[in-house]
């Protein structure tokens, strides 16, 4: 049971008259009805309100059910109201116990009478209100007579969060927009069961509910809510002993809030940490039959010379070698060495390596066909936006260019690693993903073409356990677009373990996620 289902239901009770024991000794809500209906005889008689043409009468028929007489039409309640309620209450329309209205239409260019402050829906919250950088407007006299609300008012919001409520508590009056209900009691009656009477009918969907229930809060739809009326005396029990238990629904609220989170950061944190043991080594044990990380590094290497021999890709200048020596990391750039110790985030096994991003492939780029040719577009060749980057591995995508076009284009085959590069998302969150499919991309997208395709699941764990540096390092904020600091981004330092180990670790992430129900649906480990 959430906090909020535990609320309905103390508030369910209460409205039902299950709250509280009756006491014989109170005087019944019917008399309190007849002084409530004395006294609008009497503000009709001093014309300070209008005589209602049809008033609404509800009374308890012969059968025990009720039953409502409007003018001359009398008609059965029985299948209206929600719940039983007991004998020495009534059921009744909000209209017959308060005067209501609404406040006024805000007016730029009437500049006439008193200029006054102003709340609106956006001041008002429930069981609070809000009153910093208040607005103002011009009132008249008429105006200000129906626009304000005095301490005690009950405030119910038309517009915004419908039907949600609160009560003016300060001592001095103010003045309300058109959006707001201002209810005032004929008689003395406790207005805070009727606040939560509105906080009851809200949050279980008879009043702005979707489907079910009033979607408006109309000045005819306030005036006709149906709602139950207990003896006076019994209204001030049931608000105390609602007040009384709402400590401990606040504290039930607060486990739940705490939970809550725990819940959304949790698997965050541990996807984290998991990563986080996968590149340093300590998510496996290592196992010293498998070929060294060096022997890996060399074959990259050769493969990387066989395409520039090949005039596939062009020569690095400044080719980046590190190795060990003296138990310091170097760095070899043509002929020049540098040791990198100060670079290095943490150990490593003996059988890993370091090595540069770019070290693995080759980065770029993709472009948006002509949009001025439609023989470029509807065709049945993928095109790869930022859109499309929802889940780690794309096996389609959302636009589709024509042959014609991808020609003008680069093809990237399945396998190639695709990163976001310039975005609204990158300050919270790094797009990566594996194409699944050969496809275009679009000029917003890195493409990650690999010498070695078999490290593509490596590469991705690697990078996105470094995500929270590259967030905080390595996006820089041009106006509103937010772009991946690329060449930083391709120095960046990824550990290297043995092909054989990375297969190891990389099963062990994938084995590690589906203990656990909860997460064993994050796209993050379905690569």
């Amino acid at each position: 049971m959430t906090a909020q289902q535990l609320k309905n239901s103390i508030l369910q009770m209460a409205v039902q008259g299950k709250l509280v024991p009756q006491d014989p000794n109170d005087e019944p809500a019917s008399v309190l009805l007849e002084r409530i209906r004395t006294e609008k005889e009497q503000l009709i008689k001093e014309k300070k309100i209008k005589r209602e043409k049809n008033p609404s009468v509800i009374f308890k028929g012969a059968d025990n059910t009720p039953y409502e007489k409007i003018g001359d039409e009398v008609r059965s309640l029985a299948d209206e109201v929600p719940f039983d309620i007991p004998d020495s209450w009534e059921w009744v329309r909000l209209g017959e116990l308060f005067q209501h209205n609404t406040g006024k239409a805000l007016n730029a260019a009437n500049c006439t009478g008193q200029l006054k402050q102003y709340i609106t829906t956006s001041n008002l919250y429930w069981d609070r209100f809000e009153l910093d950088n208040l607005k103002e407007m011009y009132f008249s006299e008429s105006e200000i007579e129906k626009c304000t609300v005095i301490k005690g008012d009950l405030l119910v919001c038309e517009g915004g969060d419908i039907g949600r409520a609160s009560i003016w508590s300060y001592d001095y009056p103010m003045c309300i927009q058109n959006h707001i209900h201002r209810l005032r009691a004929y008689v003395p009656l406790c207005t805070r069961f009727f606040y939560y009477l509105f906080d009851l009918y809200k949050h279980i969907g008879w009043i702005g509910g979707k489907g079910i229930g009033i979607q408006g809060l109309s000045s005819n739809a306030i005036h006709s809510l149906l709602f139950p009326l207990p003896p006076l005396a019994e209204q001030h029990r049931i608000v105390e002993t609602i007040d009384k238990l709402q400590p401990y629904t606040d504290a039930y609220a607060d486990v739940e809030s705490t939970l809550d989170t725990l819940n959304t950061t949790f698997p965050e944190r541990l996807k984290k940490s998991i990563l986080q043991e996968a590149v340093q080594g300590k998510l496996v044990p290592q196992d010293s039959s498998d070929e060294p990380a060096e022997a890996l590094l060399e074959r990259i290497r050769a493969e990387k010379q066989r395409l520039i021999k090949e005039g596939k890709i062009k020569k690095d200048k400044h080719e980046s070698v590190i190795f060990r020596r003296d138990n310091s990391h170097y760095e070899k750039r043509s002929s020049e060495e540098v040791c990198i110790d100060d670079e290095i985030p943490f150990e490593i096994p003996e059988s890993w390596a370091w090595a540069r991003l770019s070290s693995f492939g080759v980065f770029s780029s993709g472009k948006t066909p002509s949009m001025s040719n439609p023989q470029f577009w509807n065709g049945n060749v993928p095109w790869v936006t930022s859109k499309d980057m929802k889940r780690p591995v794309i096996t389609d995508s959302e636009m589709h260019i024509s042959e014609l076009a991808a020609a003008t284009m680069q093809l990237y085959p399945a396998g190639t690693l695709l990163l976001v590069a310039r975005s609204g998302i990158l300050k919270r969150l790094l797009p990566l993903c594996k194409l699944g499919i050969d496809s275009t991309i679009n000029q917003d997208i890195k493409a990650f073409s690999l010498y070695d395709i078999e490290l593509s699941e490596w590469l991705f764990y690697g990078i996105k356990a470094f995500e929270p540096f590259i967030l905080k390092e390595l996006v820089k904020s041009v106006t509103t677009v937010e772009s991946l600091k690329f060449d930083e981004f391709a120095a960046m330092l990824i550990p290297v373990p043995p092909l054989s180990e990375q297969r190891r670790i990389i099963d062990a992430i994938k084995t590690a996620m589906n203990l656990l129900t909860p997460l064993s649906s994050n796209p993050l480990f379905s690569l």
